[in-house]
């Protein structure tokens, strides 16, 4: 009995339940030649093991435009924001999708969808 309380309480910790990083905003604003966007995630980050490590920007087809490495875990600092500037991004193209991905777990399913202006 007591074996199973043990294991219970190991597998709901914060780390356990972190899963994938959700992205709660984002912007996009011209900067010379490229875009400057800015990614607001959540995630509970606990550990050098389990964090949110990165999010990407893709075109509607799924082409890379950027990418935006996070080398630590952002705690306490939640939500956070982190931005990644001259994005080149296609002239006419009116929308991207951003994804994000959490070291433990992989690339969430979350895409969110930016209009640009």
């Amino acid at each position: 009995m007591i074996r199973a309380a043990v294991l219970s309480l190991m597998l709901t910790t914060p780390a356990a339940l972190a899963g994938a990083p959700e992205i709660v905003g984002a912007t996009a604003e011209r900067s010379g030649m490229g875009w400057k966007i800015s990614v607001t995630l959540m995630h509970g980050d606990e550990s050098w093991e389990n964090f949110a490590d990165g999010w990407e920007v893709l075109d509607m087809a799924g082409n890379r435009l950027g990418f935006r490495e996070l080398m630590h875990p952002h705690t306490p600092d939640r939500p956070f924001t982190r931005s990644l500037p001259s994005v080149m991004i296609p002239d006419g193209t009116r929308k991207v999708q951003i994804r994000a991905r959490c070291k433990a777990d992989g690339w969430g399913d979350q895409v969110y969808l930016l209009k640009l202006k």
